[in-house]
């Protein structure tokens, strides 16, 4: 389904049992909705689950330039507001934690609690030369050279041998995703600065981690969990950075284990 919000058409789907405590979700760069398959069917029997397309991706709305963080908390925001939902949880994996973390600054009361998932509050400065050359790939080349770097970083070798079919899965989400949605949320993530602003998240937060993440690492995880008050740090165990695929079972058990906690 498709709503206006923010001035921006964003597919979404809502599922599971209409008076269940809404949990949203919000996926990584290049990705879409499919990628939380996992989570959806380990918590719809029990929760209201939200997710969607981000500013730029899988059906949402493809705005031209360069996009903010600032406008995808604002989307956040603008698709809960015609939903009807006033509060929510919020699960984000990679740029959909850099998501909760702007809104939960931005509209404190807006997210019930927040799962940071292999994300971080502020890039190293040695990432730029990344970030660009990314940028300039995706704009010359469209998105097939972008796909196995990110296949490399997101999934350990032998998840990609061993679970060829999932994988491949992701890697279609990449291949059909934007060029100019890709590059607009590059340019947000590459200005992400909100380090200096984690004690202002008051909602209760778990930050999750593949133990081999080395897109957004371990160390920096740790950071989101001492800065943020009263935040907690689990490492799933042989996972990369899309944790909530190649590590499922244990992201999911993560995820249901602090819900029951806080919802």
């Amino acid at each position: 389904m498709k709503v206006v919000a923010n001035g921006l058409g964003v597919h979404y789907r809502l599922e599971g049992p209409p008076a269940g405590p809404v949990v949203t979700l919000s996926h990584s760069l290049g990705a879409n909705l499919d990628l939380w398959d996992d989570q959806v069917a380990a918590l719809s029997s029990r929760y209201r689950v939200l997710r969607y397309d981000a500013r730029g991706h899988g059906h949402t709305d493809v705005p031209a330039g360069s996009y903010t963080l600032d406008q995808m908390a604002d989307d956040l925001r603008g698709l809960l507001q015609p939903l009807g939902v006033g509060a929510t949880h919020f699960v984000g994996l990679s740029m959909g934690g850099c998501i909760g973390m702007t809104a939960a600054v931005k509209y404190p009361g807006l997210l019930r609690s927040l799962v940071l998932a292999d994300t971080t509050s502020r890039y190293a400065l040695q990432t730029a030369a990344m970030w660009a050359a990314r940028i300039k790939t995706a704009e010359t080349a469209g998105m097939e050279p972008v796909i196995e770097p990110t296949m490399d970083i997101w999934f350990t070798p032998d998840f990609r041998l061993r679970e060829k079919t999932r994988v491949d899965r992701v890697r279609q989400m990449l291949r059909t995703t934007d060029p100019r949605g890709y590059v607009g949320a590059i340019r947000a993530l590459a200005d992400v600065d909100l380090t200096e602003r984690l004690g202002e998240i008051r909602c209760p937060t778990l930050v999750l981690v593949g133990e081999h993440d080395p897109g957004t690492t371990p160390a920096m995880a740790r950071v989101l969990a001492e800065r943020i008050p009263g935040a907690r740090l689990t490492i799933l165990p042989a996972a990369r950075h899309c944790s909530c695929v190649e590590a499922a079972a244990a992201f999911n058990d993560a995820v249901l284990g602090f819900l029951a906690e806080v919802a």
